[in-house]
């Protein structure tokens, strides 16, 4: 056994596997320093297309000397964004700080700019209307590509080193752009916003708070358009949908100190169908701020915009689907209240869209359960609908509702119109009794003149 493993066969054997073994760590050696090199030139690469696109314009007149810029943007993004692709998560691999210090570097000199003013000419009317207010910046084919580098670079990025380089005065620059009055770029805000949000979780506070002063300072200070109220809403209710059940305290404060106010800027229109969403979500989650919502969308109802009040019915209409009877009853007069002085309001589309909301059968069903506070206020405005309002679609509607509620209620409604005779019976009494007493001092008053006049000597 000894003799055979001191053999010649043996010891080659040894050699061969020796030799071997030196062979693929020289070849693994070989490939590491390739991979090297490789990854050395591509960061050198990277360098010199980032000290390309460090060039900025102002772009307020795009001529041929710009191209070369928009084609270093191109390139640099082409080599970035494999790097984002399946890094979602942010477990692929990380530039080094040489690299991503110059690339926020450039990033930020190009999207932190001073915006143009807003554009005032045109006032939005309709939620529907941003086409009419868009206003399209020069710069933004080459200001697409630097948001297109910036979303890959928080895409592949850990939430960590993410951390490092976004700070706070970063955020607040980033919301600042949110008066931005291209919708393109807004629209690439919003994206890049949403993946910071998600990833910063140390941040979201801070985040929310931000967006908060915007809204704070819009409704209580702003006195120019912001084209962004949107979009940062439309943000907001991404967020507010991921709150936990039941709603912390801070979250109530959100919603009656910040969101609710909203409603009460004249421009409201222009962000309503997110603001509506943001408030339906709390609603859905605690069906108990119901009740504070309502109130407080009637204590900022508009007393002269017909176009805020049409979109407010519609409001308080999906609100009033989701209630339940206990909460209902808790608005029920003050709610019906303002439904009866709105479809006898002079402004026809105002009174068309109150009269609707008896369509809603949800509506019709919530309102007979307080029927004895509710109709007395409704019978009174239908009646002097009939009498005297100046449009026959207006006066055709009343008179379709009055009759669906004299069939669900004939004595209650008979018992209310019998009560609404009555009170208009005693105020004609008494205005008629203020106008004797009006025309009698009138007659003592002519009595005392004409006497005094004929007393006086020739």
């Amino acid at each position: 056994m000894g003799a055979n493993s001191n053999s010649p066969k043996s010891s080659s054997l040894k050699k061969m596997k020796s030799n071997t073994l030196k062979s693929l760590l020289q070849h693994d050696s070989m490939h590491s320093g390739i991979r090297l090199l490789h990854r050395s030139s591509e960061h050198d690469k990277i360098l010199s297309l980032i000290s390309c696109c460090a060039y900025t314009h102002a772009f307020s007149d795009p001529s041929p000397s710009e191209t070369p810029l928009l084609h270093s943007f191109i390139k640099l993004l082409a080599v970035l964004k494999p790097m984002a692709k399946g890094k979602g998560q942010g477990h692929g691999p990380c530039l080094p700080d040489e690299i991503l210090f110059p690339l926020f570097t450039m990033t930020q000199d190009h999207l932190f700019r001073p915006l143009p003013p807003p554009n005032t000419s045109i006032t939005c009317i309709l939620p529907d209307d941003d086409d009419l207010i868009a206003t399209p910046s020069a710069a933004w084919p080459h200001l697409q590509h630097v948001y297109d580098i910036l979303l890959c670079l928080v895409i592949s990025m850990d939430s960590k080193t993410l951390g490092e380089y976004i700070k706070e005065s970063f955020i607040l620059n980033l919301l600042a752009l949110f008066k931005s009055d291209d919708p393109r770029e807004r629209e690439r805000l919003k994206n890049v916003y949403h993946h910071i949000y998600s990833k910063l979780h140390g941040s979201r506070s801070f985040m929310r708070k931000a967006m908060n002063d915007i809204f704070l300072h819009h409704t209580f200070e702003g006195d120019e358009r912001h084209a962004g109220i949107g979009d940062l809403l439309e943000i907001c209710g991404t967020i507010i949908n991921g709150f936990s059940v039941p709603l912390k305290e801070e979250h109530r404060i959100f919603l009656m100190r910040v969101l609710m106010p909203l409603h009460r800027p004249k421009g409201m229109q222009a962000y309503h169908k997110q603001l509506a969403y943001c408030v339906y979500q709390f609603v859905q989650k605690e069906p108990l701020l119901g009740v504070a919502v309502v109130r407080g969308i009637l204590r900022y109802w508009p007393i002269t915009n017909c176009q805020k009040e049409v979109v407010l019915i519609g409001e308080l209409e999906d609100l009033v689907e989701n209630m339940e009877i206990v909460e209902y009853k808790a608005v029920a007069l003050p709610l019906c209240k303002r439904i009866t002085k709105c479809f006898i309001s002079p402004n026809s589309q105002v009174a068309e869209r109150a009269l609707y909301m008896w369509n809603n059968e949800r509506f019709v069903k919530m309102a007979l359960q307080a029927a004895e506070e509710v109709l007395p206020v409704v019978v009174g405005g239908m009646e002097e609908n009939l009498r005297g309002h100046w449009s026959k679609s207006v006066r055709q509607l009343t008179q379709n509702v009055k009759e669906m509620l004299v069939e669900m209620e004939p004595l209650l409604y008979s018992s209310c119109l019998t009560q609404f005779h009555h009170s208009r019976s005693e105020a004609e009494t008494r205005r008629q009794e203020r106008w004797e007493r009006l025309e009698m001092a009138f007659n003592v008053n002519q009595f005392i003149q004409e006497y005094l006049t004929s007393s006086l000597p020739d």
